[in-house]
């Protein structure tokens, strides 16, 4: 039998702190079988255990001043049948609990980030729904996340990657002609309401990003993936499809703007900010300009103030 290693202290106080709600989580568990789920020997599970009696809550002075205030395990069945229980949880039953509030919006965002290719199976983000379903202090609110359109297309992502493919789809940029793209998959994610597709282009030879909105017959190739660890490309980092457009906006709206002027030129003078930023098309500042009620003005390029206007005029429509 191979000789124990010793535990680094980061090591042991890992353990012990994953050990205390896996046992109250088993009730009654045998010596063996924690060893196996914790990856140790059933001899070091067992001084784990051990020592975890000398761990509570210090009193009025800074140290135990009661039995109660240590953890405690049936030392009988311990050393008569190799079986751990605990029998003092140290208060731990006490800890606050959500608020049906805060649960439904942890489930939310939890539903939300299960829909990510490669992030973790669905059985972990299952398992996850159903604790903080018990751990509020009342019924959570139903959370329905209602599917999107790019849903399918972000399925279909997952699978490239589990499977280690590349994907091909049609891209269509506006005022561009749609090409057929095959890319190599890196990731998907969200930015401010919107899905992108991060990955290598094999029309471009580089690495792109691509809105899934403009996506469309997306579908998995026999082409391995040869690609996938180049750089991602960072938010708005100058490319070589890539516009270099010119905002204007008052200085006290500059912390609001976020990461559109992360790599922006600003120049400022009576109160008022010019940013000049690289954008992936012109289209991609419509909802900035939108959102800010007609403070933020686009200066360049005309088709991008274009764009902006007439997405207001359409959305203006709507309530007429």
């Amino acid at each position: 039998m191979e000789a124990q290693k010793p535990l680094l202290a980061t090591d042991r106080a890992a353990l012990m702190l994953q050990l205390v709600p896996y046992l109250i989580g088993k009730g009654e568990v045998s010596l063996e079988e924690a060893a196996d789920e914790f990856e140790v020997t059933p001899a070091r599970m067992r001084e784990m255990v051990e020592k975890l009696t000398l761990i509570g809550l210090p009193g009025d002075g800074g140290y135990w001043q009661m039995a109660n205030d240590l953890f405690d395990i049936d030392w009988d069945l311990l050393d008569d049948r190799d079986i751990i229980s605990i029998t003092n949880t140290v208060g731990l039953e006490r800890a606050p609990r959500l608020t049906a509030r805060e649960a439904a919006a942890l489930l939310a965002g939890l539903q939300l980030a299960r829909t990510l290719p490669g992030v973790a199976g669905t059985d972990v983000y299952t398992g996850l729904l159903a604790k903080l379903a018990l751990g509020a202090s009342s019924t959570p609110a139903d959370v329905i996340v209602v599917p999107g359109p790019v849903d399918e297309a972000r399925d279909t992502v997952a699978d490239a990657l589990t499977r280690g493919v590349a994907v091909s789809f049609t891209y269509k940029a506006p005022d561009a002609e749609a090409t057929t793209r095959t890319v190599d998959p890196v990731k998907v994610h969200i930015s401010d309401g919107q899905w992108y597709l991060q990955g290598w282009c094999h029309l471009r030879e580089a690495m792109r990003t691509f809105h899934m909105d403009r996506v469309s017959d997306l579908v998995p190739t026999g082409i391995p993936i040869s690609h996938g660890e180049e750089p991602v490309p960072v938010w708005f980092e100058p490319g070589a499809d890539d516009i270099v457009a010119r905002v204007r906006f008052p200085d006290s709206l500059s912390t609001l703007l976020g990461e559109y002027l992360d790599r922006a030129t600003i120049e400022s003078a009576d109160g008022m900010s010019t940013a000049t930023v690289t954008v992936a098309d012109e289209y991609s500042l419509r909802r900035l300009a939108a959102r800010r009620g007609g403070v933020v003005e686009i200066l360049a390029p005309e088709g991008a103030r274009r764009a902006a206007a007439e997405w207001a005029a359409a959305g203006l429509a709507q309530y007429r």
